[in-house]
């Protein structure tokens, strides 16, 4: 069974910038409301360390590996709960230029395995509302940051 979670938010600001703010990882705890911690490092084949916390929620700690950092483009992870094929999900950050200084972030996951049935109605609308919140934080610090580098 597969069932996906996809948000999209629209950035004043460059991928670059985007980007630089996603895979700073040591920051995260300063402004993302849904990653509590994340360490590792944003290259494919690499383990991560994090906790999440949807809102409302309790936190979770995982070790994904990292499949995909395309530099401004794309970071994506798998992480597994228990063995493969029980619950996986494969989160991804998407950056789509719209302009030199406008990017659409689409940032998802999709989420397989046998308790994936069992347990979406449980996680699937605090885990949206987690991935909005995120989106609406990145939004604000990279909007805030590409001005203040626009101001130097």
């Amino acid at each position: 069974m597969t069932r996906e979670i996809t948000t999209q938010i629209e950035i004043d600001a460059p991928a670059e910038v985007v980007w630089e703010i996603l895979v700073d990882f040591e920051r995260h705890p300063e402004w993302n409301p849904f990653i509590e911690e994340i360490s590792g490092e944003a290259e494919q084949g690499s383990r991560l360390a994090l906790t999440v916390r949807p809102p409302g929620g309790s936190a979770m700690s995982f070790g994904p590996t990292v499949l995909a950092a395309d530099e401004a483009r794309e970071l994506r992870w798998l992480g597994r709960v228990g063995l493969p094929h029980i619950f996986d999900g494969e989160h991804r950050f998407v950056l789509e230029p719209l302009g030199a200084e406008r990017v659409r972030l689409v940032h998802s996951e999709c989420f397989r395995g046998i308790l994936v049935p069992l347990l979406w109605r449980r996680f699937a609308a605090r885990t949206r509302e987690g991935f909005e919140q995120m989106n609406r934080a990145l939004k604000q610090r990279a909007e805030n940051g590409a001005s203040l580098a626009a101001d130097r």
